[in-house]
C-alpha cells in the first residue's frame, strides 16, 4: 500500500495547474507556491513512508484512496500553508493582562494622532532633511528639538533611536577617555541585559563606583572627584526599589556638587515622565522638567515607555552639551527616521495641549479610575454571562505599569474571571491567544483573568467575538 500511495502522489508541476494553485500564484507568485507545494508533498511522502495504516485513516475516500483524494489533501494543506504564509510575523494583539507598558507586547500603543502622523509622513515625501524656509538642505535633528525643549524645560534636545543609544551617546560625547562617577546602588541591569557598566565600557568612559549598594552619600561623590573626572552620573533605578536602611543624594545635591567641580551632572531617567503621575497613584517616577530644574546638566529618557510615544531615546539639557552630542559621529548610526519623528512630534503635541490623560493610551490607562473600570467590567461580564457557557466573576485586583517602570506600584482594578466547565483554564487562554486577533490574558487560581485597564473600548467587541466563537455562537461582526 505504501508504494501504491507514493506512486499516486502527483507532481508539483501538475498541482501548479490546479485552480487553487493558480489563484495563489496570483497572490504569492508561482515560485513561492511551488515551494509551498514541495513542502506539502515532502510532508505527505514522509507520513506515507512512516505508517501506511495511519495514512489511510487520515485521508479516507468513499471509494478508497485514489490520486484524486491525495490531490484534495494536498490542496487542503496548501491552503493552510498559504494562509500561514500570508499572516504577518508582527501582528496586532489585545493586551488584557493589565500590564500597561508591556515590553513583550510592544510597550506603548500609540495615540491616534501619532498614527495619523505616521500615515501622512510615511505615504509621501517630507522635509526630513530639507529647510522649507531657505530651500536648502536641513538637519533632521531639528525636528522635535524645540518641542522637547519646551516640555522638558531645557535649552536644547536631540533624539536617538532608544534610551540605551541615548546613554551611549551622552557618555561617549562627554566622558570618553575619562572617569564617570556613579553610585554602586545604581549600576542597574534592565530587560535585554542592558547593563550600565557595560554600556559605559563601550562608550569609552571609565566607571568610578562610589558608596555601597544601599547607601551612597554626597561626600562619596565628592571624594571621588579628580582631574580625570568628566561626568557625574545619576541613574533612576527603573525596575527595582531598595528599601530600609538606605541613602541616596537628591538630584539637586549632585547637580550642586558637579557645578562646584566644573563638570556636568547627567541623569538617566529611564522611562521618563513629562507630567506628574502621582495624582493617579504612580509615585517615585521623576518628572523630566524637575530633574533639569534641580540643576542637572543633561538628562535622557525613553520615548516608548511612560511617555507613550514611539521607540526613541530623548536627550535634553544645556545647549553646549547637546551640541557635543549632535556632533558625535555615532549620532548618524543611532539617529531616528521620519516615521519616529512624526509619531513623537504628534505625541508631544498632545502633552503640550494638556490632552495626554485623554489621548495618550499609556497615560489614559494609568489615569483610569477604579469606578470607570468597574462599570466597564460589569457591562462586559453581563455580555459574557449571556452566552451561557462561562461562569463569570468580578473581583478587585491590581494593574502594574510594567516596562521596568514604577516597580512596586499597583493600581487598583476590577478583574473579570472566566471559567468554562467544558474547557480547562489553559485551553481558554490558548484559544483566546489563537483568535484571529490574539487576546493575551493571564491565568490565576485556575481561571482566565481579563483586566480592562489595558483594553480599549474598541477592543471589547473583539474579545466578545472570540468568546462567542468558543461557544459556537456567531460573532457580532459576522452577524451584522
Amino acid at each position: 500500500m505504501q508504494n501504491h500511495l507514493l506512486r499516486a502522489l502527483p507532481s508539483i508541476d501538475r498541482m501548479l495547474l490546479t485552480p487553487l494553485a493558480l489563484e495563489l500564484a496570483g497572490e504569492f507568485g508561482r515560485e513561492r507556491v511551488r515551494d509551498l507545494l514541495r513542502n506539502v508533498i515532502d510532508e505527505l511522502r514522509a507520513e506515507i513512508s512512516g505508517d501506511a495504516h495511519n495514512t489511510e485513516a487520515q485521508f479516507p475516500d468513499r471509494g478508497g484512496l485514489s490520486p484524486e483524494s491525495l490531490e484534495n489533501e494536498i490542496g487542503r494543506r496548501l491552503a493552510i500553508q498559504a494562509s500561514r504564509a500570508s499572516t504577518p510575523s508582527l501582528r496586532r494583539v489585545i493586551n488584557a493582562t493589565g500590564v500597561i507598558v508591556h515590553t513583550n507586547l510592544g510597550r506603548a500603543p500609540l495615540a491616534n494622532k501619532a498614527i495619523e502622523a505616521i500615515a501622512a509622513i510615511g505615504a509621501s515625501y517630507s522635509n526630513l532633511e530639507y529647510d522649507l524656509e531657505t530651500g536648502e538642505r536641513g538637519r533632521r535633528e531639528a525636528h522635535c528639538r524645540l518641542l522637547v525643549a519646551r516640555l522638558a524645560g531645557s535649552e536644547d534636545a536631540i533624539v536617538a533611536n532608544n534610551n540605551a543609544a541615548a546613554v551611549m551617546l551622552v557618555l561617549n560625547s562627554l566622558a570618553e577617555g575619562g572617569e564617570v562617577i556613579v553610585s554602586r546602588g545604581e549600576l542597574i541591569e534592565i530587560g535585554g541585559s542592558f547593563r550600565i557598566p557595560e554600556v559605559m565600557e563601550k562608550s569609552g568612559a571609565r566607571l568610578r563606583e562610589v558608596g555601597t549598594t544601599n547607601r551612597t552619600k554626597i561626600t562619596d561623590y565628592q571624594k571621588a572627584i579628580t582631574d580625570k573626572t568628566k561626568l557625574i552620573l545619576r541613574v533612576h533605578p527603573s525596575n527595582y526599589r531598595i528599601i530600609g536602611f538606605t541613602e541616596r543624594p537628591a538630584a539637586a545635591e549632585i547637580a550642586e556638587l558637579a557645578l562646584r567641580a566644573g563638570i556636568p551632572a547627567y541623569e538617566d531617567l529611564g522611562s521618563g515622565c513629562l507630567i506628574d503621575l502621582a495624582p493617579y497613584g504612580v509615585t517615585g517616577e521623576p518628572v523630566v522638567a524637575d530633574s533639569l530644574r534641580a540643576g542637572m546638566s543633561i538628562v535622557s529618557f525613553s520615548g516608548d515607555k511612560m511617555l507613550g510615544g514611539p521607540q526613541a531615546g530623548i536627550i535634553a539639557g544645556s545647549r553646549t552639551l547637546i551640541g557635543a552630542v549632535r556632533k558625535n559621529p555615532l549620532m548618524r548610526a543611532l539617529r531616528v527616521d521620519k516615521i519616529t519623528y512624526a509619531a513623537l512630534e504628534a505625541t508631544l503635541r498632545l502633552y503640550e495641549r494638556g490632552a495626554a490623560t485623554i489621548d495618550v493610551p499609556v497615560i489614559r490607562a494609568i489615569a483610569m479610575t477604579y469606578d470607570q473600570l468597574r462599570q466597564r467590567a460589569s457591562r462586559m461580564a453581563d455580555e459574557i454571562g449571556a452566552l451561557g457557557k462561562f461562569s463569570v466573576n468580578l473581583r478587585p485586583g491590581s494593574s502594574v505599569v510594567g516596562g521596568g517602570s514604577a516597580p512596586g506600584i499597583e493600581l487598583p482594578t476590577v478583574l473579570i474571571e472566566l471559567e468554562n466547565s467544558a474547557l480547562s483554564d489553559s485551553s481558554v487562554e490558548t484559544m483566546l491567544r489563537e483568535s484571529p486577533t490574539p487576546i493575551i490574558t493571564r491565568v490565576e487560581s485556575g481561571r482566565v483573568v481579563i483586566d480592562l485597564r489595558t483594553v480599549s473600548a474598541e477592543e471589547e467587541p473583539l474579545i466578545l467575538d472570540a468568546l462567542k466563537a468558543m461557544c459556537g455562537a456567531p460573532a457580532a461582526s459576522a452577524a451584522t
